[in-house]
């Protein structure tokens, strides 16, 4: 059903790879998220807390770089370790925070990586700007759905994303005390698409700027399009939301002929996608060329 429309999302939509650490820990801890391009002026849409996530890594590492240096100011002896603790709570450096991140916009352009960003003042939208570049790693744009009031209950449609990191290309580095790429790897993840029907639309006092779907947007889907099967882009998966069935069993099976006592409360997963008219409302404010439907 979407197999030539995923061929088709897969030309302007790529993935984000993360790479973080934590406190206290020598774990790389591999993440995804994706954008998608909107023209060949190097203008992509992704959700605002990936946009947010990007602006965060070097917010880390001005903040972790700082702290090594202060660090390395400290006089050796007795009272290094005493001093260390005091300056970590200085820095507010404690288990499972984050002190490090690195992000990666993999297969988008080529040349020069300059970067820049519109935020929606209330929407999970952005707006990505490359700029400098001397070659766009895409071969289409998307087509946007002309009529949001097309966009019914029942409806089919797609997403496409990178939800499931697989990219090895990563290390820590024990004798700079840090994680870094390496040249080493696999340096790529699979995309993966997952459909879903139209449930409800999701409203503010302004009207509609989202909708739901009956099955959940997974993690590191964020920022993907959300298109039928024609291709058209009607939205961008942005979140999953969690709906109470009420259904809470306590029951006796059996399991390998022995009995045991299962307890499990069921939840619907679902999937919330910005509108496509909200979309395009953002883009017209900022003066972003894109293809709608004819």
């Amino acid at each position: 059903m979407f197999t030539s429309a995923i061929e088709t999302a897969a030309q302007y939509t790529r993935p984000i790879h993360t790479i973080s650490r934590i406190w206290g820990s020598t774990s790389v801890i591999p993440g995804t998220a994706t954008l998608f391009f909107v023209n060949a002026d190097g203008w992509a849409l992704t959700c605002k807390h990936v946009a947010n996530q990007l602006g965060l890594a070097d917010q880390l590492l001005q903040k972790f770089g700082a702290f090594k240096a202060e660090r390395g100011k400290l006089p050796p002896g007795k009272k290094f370790h005493q001093s260390t603790r005091i300056l970590e709570r200085k820095y507010g450096y404690a288990k499972g925070t984050p002190v490090e991140m690195y992000n990666r916009l993999v297969d988008c352009v080529e040349g020069k990586l300059d970067l820049s960003a519109q935020l929606h003042p209330t929407l999970d939208i952005a707006l990505i700007k490359f700029s400098g570049f001397s070659k766009l790693h895409v071969s289409g744009f998307p087509v946007l759905g002309r009529n949001g009031a097309d966009l019914k209950q029942g409806k089919f449609l797609c997403r496409l994303g990178f939800p499931f990191p697989e990219f090895t290309d990563f290390e820590y580095d024990s004798a700079a005390e840090c994680i870094r790429w390496t040249s080493s790897g696999r340096p790529t993840t699979p995309r993966f698409p997952i459909e879903g029907m139209v449930t409800r639309h999701l409203m503010t006092p302004e009207g509609i700027v989202g909708f739901e779907l009956s099955t959940p947007g997974l993690r590191g889907q964020s920022g993907g399009p959300a298109f039928d099967c024609h291709g058209i882009v009607w939205g961008m998966q942005c979140a999953t939301k969690h709906l109470d069935l009420d259904f809470d069993v306590d029951i006796e099976v059996l399991r390998n002929g022995l009995k045991r006592k299962v307890s499990d409360s069921a939840f619907l997963h679902v999937g919330h996608c910005i509108h496509v008219e909200a979309l395009k409302e953002f883009m017209r404010t900022h003066k972003v060329q894109f293809t709608e439907a004819a």
